[in-house]
């Protein structure tokens, strides 16, 4: 059972490595323009490079040639764990707008890293750092109890201050990356845990699921810095999806009102999505915005009484109120649009007989466009239904 499970994590070890490095290069961009998140970003960064160098082949390579090669593997691959842990305790204080903790952070990254380089110079000829299961700890236990105190500490803070502002903060994109870098960083606290007991014990009932704690702290970690980009993807297809829905309704109303288009439409909704005409993230704005202009200018061919009167016509029983004046308004979009292409003359000003649905002034006051876009999307449908084509004016 227990090389089982030592089995399993040193399978993890690649998958984990290279979720964090394609985390880690995903998320550059955004993470070092931005001064908050570059302390959770080093600290992925650093970790991953730390764990590359963990990896089972990585040691095994460097274990078969000569000491000194090895030695400086091992070396150099607790020294990034180290700038790890501080980098950790960087973000924590990032986030939480600790400039004591900042400082106290960056200084103790400082001496423990110079701590384990004196410690390590100190000690005998030796290889590869290690923690054997039988015998002493290569270097020293000095060393190790050095280097497991900074994560240690490094981690405990982390844990307890993301749990605590992710109970506090609105933002769900926030709470769950605290959630997942606080749930890896524990897993990773558990590790040096059971290292902590080797060292003053010598117990070793814990060793067997090293490997996997530490891949899975790696995944959780990828995971949390990844979880901004997740939102904006899905942001992205929220908004693709709306922008496809609203698009024939849009089309019909610019075809008969062309001079509310900022832009020239595309030939399709495909090309309008693969090619939009303005920032993408700006595609669902401009066309409720538009649609919304087009449905005022056309309210001036919409005779007195006629959005009601469609109100009327469209079936009460179990049809929720906004799908109602939805399917109400399509019909009278559907008319006005052909009065408007045959060259009718329209009423004006406070003639216009077609009012605002709740739902567009409510966003034209300054209210949730989201709503706006929703019941726009319900126009659209019903616009599209064959009852709002077959419609008798």
């Amino acid at each position: 059972m227990a090389a089982d499970l030592t089995a399993f994590g040193d399978w993890l070890a690649v998958p984990s490595v290279v979720c964090l490095w394609i985390a880690v290069l995903l998320r550059a961009p955004g993470a070092l323009r931005s001064p908050h998140q570059r302390g959770l970003w080093l600290a992925v960064a650093t970790a991953a490079a730390a764990m590359t160098l963990n990896l089972p082949a990585v040691v095994t390579y460097a274990m078969g040639r000569d000491p000194g090669y090895a030695h400086t593997i091992g070396l150099v691959r607790n020294l990034i764990g180290v700038l790890s842990a501080g980098a950790v305790l960087y973000f924590v204080a990032a986030t939480t707008r600790g400039r004591r903790l900042q400082l106290a952070s960056a200084a103790a990254t400082v001496a423990w890293l110079a701590t384990l380089v004196a410690l390590d110079t100190a000690a005998p000829g030796h290889g590869t750092h290690t923690m054997p299961p039988v015998g002493d700890p290569v270097p020293s236990l000095a060393y190790w109890l050095v280097l497991i105190s900074a994560h240690v500490i490094a981690n405990t803070v982390c844990v307890a201050l993301c749990w605590r502002y992710s109970r506090r903060t609105e933002s769900r994109g926030l709470a769950a990356g605290l959630r997942l870098f606080g749930l890896g960083t524990a897993l990773a606290g558990l590790f040096w845990l059971a290292y902590l007991l080797k060292a003053l014990t010598g117990s070793t009932w814990a060793m067997p699921a090293l490997p996997l704690l530490m891949n899975l702290h790696g995944l959780l970690r990828a995971a949390a810095i990844l979880v901004p980009t997740l939102f904006t993807f899905r942001r992205t297809a929220a908004d693709a999806a709306t922008a496809w829905r609203l698009w024939p309704l849009w089309r019909d109303l610019v075809q008969a009102v062309p001079h509310v288009a900022l832009n020239k439409p595309r030939a399709g909704r495909v090309v309008e999505l693969l090619w939009p005409p303005v920032p993408r993230n700006l595609l669902v704005y401009r066309k409720v915005i538009e649609t919304r202009d087009a449905i005022l200018i056309l309210g001036e061919h919409v005779a007195p009484g006629a959005l009601e009167l469609a109100r009327s016509h469209v079936a009460g029983a179990g049809v929720p109120e906004q799908r109602r004046t939805a399917a109400a308004l399509a019909r009278v979009l559907r008319e006005a649009r052909q009065a408007k292409l045959a060259g009718l003359p329209g009423q004006s000003g406070e003639a216009a007989a077609l009012e605002l649905p709740t739902a567009i002034q409510t966003s034209e006051d300054g209210g949730d466009l989201e709503d706006e876009a929703r019941f726009l999307v319900d126009v659209a449908r019903a616009y599209a239904s064959p009852a709002a084509a077959s419609a008798t004016p």
